[in-house]
C-alpha cells in the first residue's frame, strides 16, 4: 500500500510542475463549494476550525452558509484539480499522506518559514486550471495549525471571497447583455456609472432626492434591486452605523412602496451588521443585513457600501437588495455584490470609456 501510494504521489507531484499546461482551462464547481484536501482523521481534529473559518452563516433570512466544505483524500487530487476552491491542509511533520504531499510540494525556503511561524498559508492561482485558489495551511504542529486558522479566519474567508467576486464578475459583465444606453444616461446626467445587465431598467429617477432605482424581474418570484443615492456637499461625518441606517430607511420609505402605497419597507432588527472595508481605495461602511416592510410579511436580504469621494465631495449609498422567497439567496446577493463593485464616478473613466458612453446615451429609451 505504501508504494501504490507513494507512486501517486509523484504522478500528483508531476501534476503539480506541469501545472501551466492546465491553467488555460476555466476552474469547474460550484462557487460555494470548497474541496478540503486531507487525511480523515486530521480532518475531524481540523474541522471545527476550518467550519468557523469558512462555513460562516449569513441570514436571508434563512441561514446559509458562505461556503460549504467537502472532504476528500490525497489519493483524489488528480480527479479533483479542475475544482475552483481547493485546501490542502496536514501538520507539516504528521507523516500523514496528505503531509507528505505539502512536504514534497513546497521548497525549503517556504519550509523554514513555516517551521519559523513566519507562515501557515500559501496561496497558488491558477495552479490547475484558469481562476483556481489552491490553499495550503500547514504548521509545525496540528495545535498550532488549528489556532493559526482560528486566528486568521476573515483573511482565509476573505482570499476565497475575493476569487469568487473575480470569476463571478468576469461571467456577469458580458458586453453583449450590458445596457451601455443606460449607463451613458446615468454618467451624462449624475457622473457616475454602475454595471447594468440587459434585464435591469431603471423603475425611478429622481434627481431631486438624487436617487436611482435600478429594479430587475418587477412583481416575480425572484427579484433584484439596486439603488444608488448621493449627498451633495457632504461630510464623512455620514459614515457611522445610526446615520446610514436613518438615510437608508428615509429612502426606502419614500421610494420603496407597496403597490397600493400603503406600507414601505425597512431595516430589520435582526442580523443587521457593519464592518469597515476599502472601496476602491476609499474608507467605506459595508453594511449586510434583511429588510422587511413596517407590516411585515415579506421579506429578504441586502446589503450596502456608503463612502465618501474626496472628489465629487459627495457621500454615496450604494444598495442592493434581493426578494427571492422560493430560493437560497446566497448567490443572489453575491451577485448584488459584485454589482455594486463595479461603481465608478467619472473621474476614474478613461476618456476612451467616456467617450463611448456619452455615444451610447443618445440611444437611451426609457422603460413605458
Amino acid at each position: 500500500m505504501h508504494r501504490i501510494f507513494t507512486f501517486c504521489l509523484i504522478g500528483v507531484i508531476g501534476l503539480v510542475l506541469v501545472s501551466c499546461d492546465s491553467a488555460d482551462k476555466p476552474a469547474r464547481g460550484l462557487e460555494d463549494e470548497i474541496y478540503v484536501v486531507a487525511d480523515s482523521v486530521e480532518f475531524e481534529e481540523l474541522r471545527t476550525a476550518l467550519e468557523t473559518a469558512f462555513e460562516k452563516i449569513i441570514y436571508t433570512p434563512q441561514p446559509e452558509k458562505l461556503f460549504q466544505l467537502k472532504r476528500i483524500s490525497p489519493d483524489q487530487i488528480e480527479n479533483n484539480q479542475n475544482k475552483k476552491n481547493l485546501i490542502i491542509t496536514a501538520p507539516l511533520n504528521s507523516k500523514s499522506n496528505t503531509s507528505k504531499f505539502i512536504n514534497a510540494v513546497i521548497d525549503s525556503s517556504v519550509k523554514n518559514q513555516i517551521v519559523n511561524n513566519e507562515t501557515f498559508i500559501i496561496n497558488k492561482y491558477d495552479l490547475w486550471a484558469k481562476n483556481q485558489l489552491v490553499m495550503l495551511l500547514t504548521a509545525p504542529s496540528m495545535e498550532e495549525l488549528e489556532v493559526k486558522i482560528l486566528q486568521e479566519k476573515d483573511r482565509l474567508l476573505y482570499a476565497f471571497q475575493e476569487i469568487s467576486d473575480k470569476r463571478l464578475y468576469e461571467s456577469l459583465y458580458n458586453s453583449r447583455y450590458e445596457r451601455e444606453p443606460v449607463e451613458g444616461k446615468l454618467l451624462k446626467d449624475y457622473g457616475w456609472i454602475v454595471y447594468v445587465q440587459a434585464d435591469f431598467n431603471i423603475a425611478l429617477d429622481k434627481p431631486e432626492d438624487n436617487f436611482i432605482w435600478l429594479r430587475r424581474s418587477p412583481n416575480s418570484d425572484m427579484e433584484r434591486w439596486i439603488f444608488v443615492h448621493w449627498i451633495e456637499n457632504a461630510s464623512p461625518a455620514y459614515l457611522n452605523e445610526d446615520s446610514i441606517r436613518t438615510i437608508r430607511n428615509r429612502i426606502t420609505q419614500k421610494y420603496y412602496r407597496t403597490t397600493d402605497d400603503t406600507s414601505y419597507v425597512v431595516i430589520a432588527e435582526d442580523y443587521f451588521m457593519t464592518s469597515e472595508v476599502n472601496f476602491k481605495g476609499r474608507y467605506a461602511i459595508f453594511t449586510q443585513g434583511l429588510w422587511d416592510l413596517n407590516i411585515k410579511g415579506m421579506g429578504g436580504p441586502f446589503i450596502n457600501y456608503t463612502f465618501y469621494d474626496e472628489n465629487t465631495k459627495r457621500i454615496y449609498m450604494l444598495d442592493g437588495s434581493v426578494f427571492a422567497p422560493k430560493y437560497y439567496k446566497r448567490n443572489l446577493i453575491h451577485q448584488m455584490d459584485v454589482v455594486l463593485q463595479s461603481f465608478m464616478t467619472e473621474a476614474e473613466l478613461s476618456e476612451e470609456r467616456i467617450s463611448e458612453l456619452q455615444s451610447a446615451a443618445e440611444d437611451y429609451q426609457p422603460l413605458r
